[in-house]
């Protein structure tokens, strides 16, 4: 499924990746209506509609993973509300074992997310995978989602690299997209990013479940 021989540097997300999507998806759908709805006096159903009508606007943009957008749009402080179930961050089981062979491999190691630097450095604070990582690289440091074709340019202003000789893995299809359109050589999906809920189909990408099918040779 990947040709290690081919790769000087991995790309990785975090969320749905190195990390349990179940956290975000139990944020913004079940932790957020409820806070939403305390704080403007509303029913939570009302709430978690109107909560979805402003997700859905701000789909695919920089503004979807700002945390700063979005604690001045609600009237709500999105990291504090974040630290209130911060217990649920969970890294996936098979990631420490992965991320440490990376690192004996000797190839180049970047998280690359769309996150926001806020909820980048909670994760950090609670997962500890810091260490593992030549570079943290949010998306907001370029100033484009990874879904938009010109943030891959700007990723390489940032961090320099051959995408002949590159390995992406996200769980996000559209992100994925871009960065085949990009010329990124080898790319991978994961196909169940919230351990909570079904598989996905991942389409014309090759998948995994566990990082264990793909861990790189040692030396």
């Amino acid at each position: 499924m990947i040709d290690w021989s081919r790769i000087g540097t991995v790309f990785l997300d975090m969320d749905g990746t190195l990390l349990d999507l179940y956290f975000d998806n139990h944020f913004w759908r079940e932790h957020m209506p409820r806070r939403y709805a305390e704080y403007h006096g509303l029913d939570e159903a009302v709430a978690r509609a109107h909560l979805d009508a402003h997700y859905e606007r701000h789909a695919g943009t920089l503004n979807w993973y700002c945390l700063d957008f979005w604690t001045s749009e609600l009237a709500l402080d999105i990291v504090q509300l974040k630290q209130e179930v911060a217990h649920l961050i969970a890294v996936r089981p098979d990631v420490p074992a992965f991320l440490r062979a990376l690192r004996d491999s000797g190839r180049r190691v970047v998280m690359v997310t769309n996150a926001h630097p806020k909820s980048l450095d909670l994760k950090m604070r609670e997962t500890r995978l810091d260490p593992y990582f030549d570079a943290l690289i949010s998306s907001h440091q370029v100033g484009l989602p990874k879904e938009h074709p010109d943030f891959w340019q700007g990723l390489q202003a940032i961090e320099p690299f051959d995408r002949l000789r590159t390995l992406f893995v996200d769980d996000s299809l559209p992100v994925l997209e871009s960065a085949r359109a990009y010329g990124i050589a080898q790319l991978l999906a994961i196909a169940n990013p919230d351990s909570r809920q079904a598989h996905k189909d991942c389409g014309p990408f090759d998948a995994i479940t566990s990082f264990e099918a793909v861990m790189p040779p040692a030396g």
